[in-house]
């Protein structure tokens, strides 16, 4: 109950990563803070693991409270695992969504992991409120794990005009699908970064010359690939000349793969290239900020590099079809086009075209989208109608445009 007796409505956010929770703090704390909701957390999925960090401590160290702990058995290794992790995450999200009785299940992105927490609310009929989606990622299968949670939510929080358009299109009634761009961009408004010595200090290496981020991903939708692309991204990476700091891969199907190459490269080229699996969103953010290019297929050099006017040499098709600002260069995953989009990328002239660009992912430029969000969360009439929500068609006119 609240100070004035009402009862506060439920939020249970869900997250599974050190890198949605960095995308989901804000609206955390803004749930949090406001005395008409009750926050619940959930944590499972790569949180949990060691080999991930054990990186729940860091959801305590920001003083919020964990309301339950799901295991799964994330292991980055074949797509049978991923599949029995799906399958025991919906035995404890049943139980804990049974328990908690939330009012509604905020669930952020695409990792295949949120399925389990999906398919349990929509049986147990609680509504969901699902953010980023509308996006496409046609190289990866999270790509149909996001459509899939979009036509299992009741609420969501596009992070472009053209995504929220694309939920519409998938039958979602228009009223319900908000605009208020990416939560995880409010931490640049909104928290002090390091600074560039800061950033120094806390790597271990000089940024007087050009260093590159590199975060790889398995490319889910293509098998049987992972080795010769991460030796074909280090070849590169060599060949370039800079110095690198490496990111750890997810838990997607052949990670491990990933991550044993990655951590080889930087033990034998230890004057150069530095492995750091977990840099946490403030050090990322700042990274964006201070080091020269990014290297890989993330999603955060889409939606996070261009407020920093970062450039960013994208691998592969993983992140094809998402929106992009001009920051990106796109390349096969050949050494000679990505060695061929580093020298781009660091060049004066591209670096110089780059200056008036605006983050695409970044809608009002205030740090509010987290508020926002939170304010329809606790806003929104729950009602059967909510839940029993009707596919919207397109008119005829819409349809053949």
């Amino acid at each position: 109950m609240g100070s004035s007796g009402v009862k506060r409505r439920k939020i249970c956010v869900v997250t599974t990563s050190r890198a949605d929770f960095g995308l989901l703090s804000g609206l955390i704390k803004a749930i949090q803070t406001d005395p008409a909701l009750r926050l619940q957390v959930i944590v499972s999925g790569m949180h949990l693991s060691r080999l991930f960090g054990q990186t729940w401590r860091e959801v305590e160290a920001h003083g919020i409270g964990i309301d339950r702990k799901i295991r799964l058995r994330l292991l980055g290794g074949s797509d049978l695992d991923n599949l029995n992790s799906i399958g025991l995450g919906m035995k404890g999200f049943g139980q804990a969504f049974s328990e908690l009785r939330p009012d509604i299940v905020v669930l952020l992105g695409d990792r295949f992991e949120l399925l389990a927490p999906a398919v349990s609310a929509v049986m147990l009929g609680i509504p969901i409120a699902h953010i980023h989606g509308g996006e496409l990622t046609e190289g990866a299968i999270d790509d149909s794990v996001r459509h899939a949670i979009t036509k299992m939510a009741s609420l969501h929080f596009a992070a472009t005009e053209a995504y929220r358009k694309r939920i519409v299109q998938m039958g979602e009634s228009p009223e319900r699908v908000f605009n208020f761009g990416a939560p995880g961009l409010d931490q640049i408004h909104n928290v002090p970064l390091m600074t560039r010595r800061q950033v120094e200090q806390e790597l271990g290496i000089s940024l007087l010359k050009p260093v590159a981020l590199v975060t790889y991903h398995p490319v889910t939708r293509d098998r049987g690939s992972a080795e010769d692309q991460v030796s074909l991204l280090i070849a590169a990476i060599k060949a370039s000349g800079l110095k690198a700091i490496f990111t750890m891969a997810n838990a997607d199907a052949q990670g491990n793969i990933i991550n044993g190459r990655l951590q080889a490269a930087c033990a034998e080229n230890p004057g150069r290239f530095q492995w750091v699996p977990h840099l946490g969103h403030r050090r990322y953010l700042s990274c964006l900020k201070h080091l020269a290019v990014m290297v890989g297929n993330s999603s955060s050099g889409l939606t996070e590099a261009p407020s920093f006017r970062m450039p960013v040499v994208n691998i592969g098709d993983r992140q094809q079809g998402r929106v992009r600002a001009q920051n990106i260069i796109d390349v096969p995953c050949t050494k000679k086009a990505i060695l061929e989009g580093i020298r781009r990328a660091i060049s004066p002239r591209f670096r110089n075209s780059l200056h008036r660009m605006r983050n695409p992912y970044d809608r009002f430029h205030d740090g509010r989208a987290s508020e926002r969000i939170k304010n329809v969360l606790r806003d929104v009439v729950i009602s059967p109608k909510f839940i029993k929500k009707q596919f919207q068609d397109l008119n005829q006119e819409e349809l053949y445009k």
